[in-house]
Parts: structure tokens; C-alpha cells; sequence
């Protein structure tokens, strides 16, 4: 064996050991994905049904949000004939209890002066005399 030979042969192991000092972290990084392959089927396992019954419950909230949409619709209509309601009775009642009103007051007018215009003549006469 030549000085060449040994050289290659040494060369060669170092070689080996070096491959094999790679190897080690490389199977060491391979458990590691077999683990995180593992947790993440465990996660999918765990969230499937945290996730179908949140889809269940947003079917249910869906359900009542078209249910007080109608709701909402018939308190609109309902205010809507309220209001027109009210209009209708302001505009028939209204006017003619103002001018009823208007006619009571005017009557009360003319009564109380026909009534106390004499006495009420006689009290700003002595009113004006003192």
C-alpha cells in the first residue's frame, strides 16, 4: 500500500463518519416531522367537531335573524298604520274639535260679558274714580 492509498482510505472514513455525524440530525429532524404529522391529525381530529358544531350554531343564529328580520318588518308596517292612523284622526277629529273649541270659547266669552258686563262696568268705573 503506497502513501496514496492510505491517504484515500483515511480520506474515505472520515468520509463515513462525516456522512454519519450528517445522518444523525437527519433522522432526529425526520421523528420530528413524524411528530408534528401527528399533532397536526390529532388538532384535525380535536377541531372537526368544534368546527361543525360552530357551523350548526351559526345555522341557528341565521335562523333567528331571519325570524326577528320578520319580526322587525311587521313592527315597521304596524308604526307605519299607526302613523297614518294618527294623521287620519288629526285630520277628521281635529279640525273640527279646534273650531268647537274656538266656538266654545267665544260662547264663554259673550256669556261672561253679557252676564258680568255690568257688574265688571261697575268695578272698572270705581276704579277709575279713585
Amino acid at each position: 500500500m503506497t502513501g496514496g492509498d492510505i491517504a484515500g482510505l483515511i480520506a474515505a472514513g472520515v468520509f463515513a463518519v462525516l456522512v454519519a455525524v450528517i445522518a444523525i440530525p437527519l433522522v432526529k429532524l425526520g421523528k420530528v416531522f413524524d411528530q408534528t404529522t401527528e399533532a397536526i391529525k390529532e388538532a384535525t381530529v380535536g377541531i372537526t367537531p368544534i368546527l361543525e358544531e360552530t357551523t350548526t350554531t351559526i345555522r341557528e343564529a341565521n335562523k333567528q335573524l331571519v325570524r326577528v328580520d320578520a319580526i322587525t318588518g311587521n313592527v315597521s308596517e304596524v308604526t307605519g298604520n299607526v302613523s297614518a292612523l294618527v294623521a287620519l284622526f288629526a285630520a277628521s277629529v281635529g279640525g273640527p274639535l279646534i273650531k268647537l273649541s274656538g266656538f266654545t270659547a267665544g260662547v264663554s266669552a259673550a256669556l261672561v260679558g253679557i252676564r258680568g258686563g255690568k257688574a265688571a262696568g261697575g268695578a272698572k268705573k270705581s276704579r277709575r274714580k279713585k
